[in-house]
């Protein structure tokens, strides 16, 4: 009962001064006016992140051709969308404005890129970028542009891909971007469900939502997307492993403040996560710990980050499959430090298939070094065999999702927490 009523009050604390910062946002040079997405100040983005919202009238799941009288959409979505809504999964009263409208927050629809020497320049060593191979292409995506952007749609090795950040649930997502053999490109609602973003397809406007990569709304609803594996790693990790690999440019087209955070201050541990309007998170972890969360065959696991740090490998079997998640540390929190390359140190993980060659390794961690028991070859935080008898092996990634605690619980309750 004491846990429940500190949630509520956590809660309340935080509708009131989501009210306050609204007022912020729609204060004379605020956002909260009708300039175009481009011209909205960089200072206050953060702001109408964060304002609340009001609900709509509760209504019943459906996807039948017609919605029942009594429910309704958010205000202002019919006009904007050309989304099929009498198709959907999820009530509409689920659905908040996160406070820009669609597309306020843009997309990034013809990425450019620059080589590892030219995005060192303004890339700091610790700063945390998103990896994504594939085709025989790699391809890195710095967290200081996808926090002002939360998608890139791009092509890797032929591949469609939408390359994806949420702040507000610290999820980095790479997805096959092609569903029934139609390739999307994605653009955002301006809404959250859980405070987690929603995306919507350019194609036939049906909004996905981005934590579990499935169609709600619209012509798709039920579709998911493909998960791809993607690695967050810092910065010198990234270089020193892909040194001919592209780098997103910040020649985007829009005006931003690169390497600064507009969220500062957002990931702390005893904080409330804005505009969430959901279940009560299952056990004890905090909202906001940051996890690291893998589903395989059916079975979910979260492995607590403070859990990670102080064992730095993690032997495991999810759905069947023989895992290992290492740890490693040397990246900074985007969401700490008004400058991104400031923040805390909050390290990083990857989960890998423990079978190599039909072999299953063990895996065993010496201070910061990880290597297997049966050949005692030592591995990167990458999965590469970095010296001893099978040095140059790769191990197979495993699809995992860094979340805040809160939103991967909000759609996997039945989660089983990892303890040692």
């Amino acid at each position: 009962m004491q846990r429940f009523l500190r949630w509520i009050d956590s809660r309340l604390v935080l509708i009131v001064s989501g009210v306050a910062v609204f007022a912020v946002a729609c204060a004379p040079g605020g956002s909260g006016g009708a300039e175009e997405p481009d011209a909205v100040p960089t200072a206050t983005i953060a702001a109408t992140e964060a304002a609340t919202a009001t609900r709509a009238a509760t209504p019943t799941v459906t996807s039948d051709a017609a919605a029942p009288a009594d429910e309704e959409l958010p205000a202002g979505v019919a006009r904007s969308f050309s989304t099929d809504f009498s198709q959907h999964s999820i009530p509409f009263n689920e659905i908040l404005s996160g406070g820009p409208p669609k597309d306020g927050i843009p997309a990034i629809d013809s990425p450019s890129f620059v080589s590892v020497s030219e995005a060192d320049e303004w890339l700091n060593d610790v700063e945390p970028v998103t990896v994504l191979e594939h085709g025989g292409e790699t391809r890195i995506y710095p967290y200081q542009i996808l926090t002002w952007h939360e998608i890139v749609n791009d092509v890797i090795g032929d591949r469609p891909v939408a390359v994806t950040f949420c702040p507000l649930c610290n999820t980095a997502i790479a997805f096959d971007a092609t569903v029934d053999g139609m390739a999307l490109d994605f653009g955002t609602t301006g809404r959250l469900r859980y405070s987690n973003l929603l995306m919507y397809d350019r194609q036939t406007e049906s909004w996905w939502q981005q934590a579990t990569g499935e169609a709600v709304i619209g012509e798709f609803t039920g579709e998911r997307l493909t998960f791809l594996p993607a690695a967050t790693v810092s910065w010198a990790e990234a270089q020193d492993t892909y040194p001919d690999a592209p780098v997103l440019s910040r020649d985007t087209g829009h005006r931003r403040n690169y390497g600064q955070n507009p969220y500062t201050g957002y990931d702390n541990i005893n904080s409330s996560p804005f505009l969430y309007d959901g279940p009560l998170p299952p056990g004890e972890l905090p909202a906001m710990a940051r996890v690291t969360t893998v589903e395989l065959n059916g079975e979910a696991v979260a492995y607590p980050n403070e859990v990670l740090e102080e064992v730095v490998v993690v032997n495991d079997t999810v759905g069947g499959v023989d895992v290992v998640v290492f740890w490693q540390p040397g990246v900074a929190s985007a969401l700490d430090s008004s400058v991104i390359s400031a923040g805390r140190d909050v390290g990083t993980s990857a989960v890998f298939e423990r079978t190599l060659d039909d072999q299953t390794l063990t895996f065993v961690a010496d201070g910061d070094t990880i290597q297997d028991e049966q050949t005692g070859s030592t591995w990167s935080v990458l999965g590469e065999a970095v010296d001893g008898e099978l040095a140059g092996q790769q191990l197979q990634p495993v699809v995992k999702v860094d979340h805040f605690w809160f939103s991967w619980a909000a759609f996997r309750p039945e989660t089983r927490i990892f303890q040692p």
